[in-house]
């Protein structure tokens, strides 16, 4: 016999430490324990159902249990599960750096795998870093904005600003100094801020390996959104003053914002772009950072010369990650979810107009597939995310709240009636905070 939801969760709570918790939580808060998933539904162990409108942490696209992407990785599976990539390759790998080289910004030129977002940024960094100092210059500080989050491990901390994730291990991270975003998606605000890199650039250029940015929107700051203006300009800044530039596309790539990277949007190409969450359309870990032959240059050499990349993982490029991600970027060929999505974001900006209406309701924001609602007049210690989060699940929907900050990210495939069920119990759960 199945376990219930209550047998699994007890199971759980003896052993499992999960993340982003405070377990003492769920003395009171119960886990949801997930039998099944299918398309943009999860269900449980006791049959109910949940539409999940975060992508299972942004990362599903084509929603659960993709006939597609499970074709091949089954096929897949039956080749090869795994073997190093040092040293070996395997298929799967070479045809999706091909790929990608294909569609990301032009000038990104090489691929090298990673296995999650937190490590692509790792990888970036160091890859900065290490390239100054094969040039013969020691540039050890970073740059980056305020209200940013690019990971949880030490340097993707380090150049964060979530004081949540940060303040805790303040003492152990490496040197990054921080210029403000931009207020608001104006490019007024844009322009303001773009002055202030350009004064820190000024003083501090010669000391800083890059600036490292989440396009057009800040994830875990409250999806924080700005305008495109200020990409172009940080482009143009750092190339000015000698500095690498890192997109940090893990959350805004492969079609959330609008387009297939939120850097498009400016014109722009890096030098680094970490991409991970949806690049496998929520199957399985992988992250990737794309960089220049120039940079990749500046480490070719005989081994006696130690410039070579210091960097590895186990796991890099498996090849049932690297197939379901081929598979993926298949379906945006074979679909048109790009065009979709554009009219599915349209729709779902028509149903958050009437959250303006709500008392407690501070702003309602979208960028593409990415929309959010900023509750305003509660202190963050009273957790009325928290309310609103319970509020979903006892009425089908699984919404985690940033904070304060109401947010919809579901997988592309949702239909219109799905969308009206997952703004109207969003919409239910605030206004049932005011009475």
């Amino acid at each position: 016999m199945e376990p219930s939801n209550d047998i699994l969760m007890q199971r759980d709570l003896h052993r499992i430490w999960h993340p982003c918790t405070q377990m003492k939580d769920h003395e009171t808060l119960p886990l949801v324990p997930i039998r099944s998933g299918k398309g943009i539904y999860l269900y449980d162990f006791d049959g109910n159902a949940y539409i999940d409108a975060i992508s299972s942490w942004w990362v599903n696209l084509f929603g659960h249990a993709n006939e597609h992407i499970n074709t091949a990785v089954k096929r897949q599976l039956d080749m090869l599960e795994h073997v190093l990539l040092a040293g070996f390759t395997h298929e799967p790998a070479v045809r999706l750096a091909e790929k990608l080289v294909e569609i990301t910004p032009k000038g990104l030129e090489k691929v090298f795998y990673v296995d999650n977002g937190s490590s692509a940024i790792e990888a970036a960094l160091k890859m900065s870093y290490h390239y100054f100092r094969n040039k013969g210059e020691e540039r050890s500080l970073f740059l980056s904005l305020t209200n940013s989050y690019h990971g949880e491990t030490l340097g993707a901390l380090s150049v964060g600003d979530v004081a949540l994730y940060k303040e805790t291990y303040e003492p152990l991270l490496i040197r990054n100094r921080q210029v403000p975003v931009p207020k608001d998606a104006t490019k007024e605000s844009a322009e303001e801020a773009a002055a202030v890199l350009e004064a820190t650039l000024k003083r501090y250029g010669e000391e800083i390996a890059a600036m490292i940015v989440e396009p057009l929107v800040q994830g875990a700051g409250g999806m924080h959104m700005y305008h495109p203006h200020y990409l172009s300009e940080a482009r143009r800044l750092t190339k000015e003053y000698g500095i690498h530039l890192i997109a940090d596309e893990i959350m805004t790539g492969f079609g959330r914002t609008g387009t297939m990277f939120a850097c498009e949007q400016a014109e722009i190409s890096p030098d680094f772009m970490a991409l991970s969450k949806g690049l496998t359309g929520g199957y399985l870990p992988l992250s990737v950072v794309m960089t220049t032959d120039e940079v990749y240059s500046a480490f070719y050499c005989d081994y006696t010369e130690y410039k070579a990349f210091l960097h590895s993982h186990s796991y890099t490029g498996n090849p049932l990650a690297c197939t379901a991600a081929l598979a993926s970027l298949e379906l945006f060929e074979e679909g048109d979810y790009l065009e979709r999505n554009r009219t599915i974001s349209r729709y779902i900006g028509e149903k958050l107009k009437r959250f303006e209406s709500l008392s407690n309701v501070k702003e309602v924001r979208q960028c593409g597939m990415i929309a959010a609602v900023e509750m305003q007049g509660y202190d963050p210690v009273e957790r009325k995310g928290l309310e609103v989060y319970k509020y979903g699940l006892e009425h089908g929907v699984l919404l985690r709240p940033l904070g304060n900050v109401i947010y919809f990210m579901p997988p592309y495939i949702i239909l219109e009636e799905e969308i009206d069920v997952m703004t109207a119990v969003a919409y239910n759960a605030i206004a049932k905070l005011i009475n």
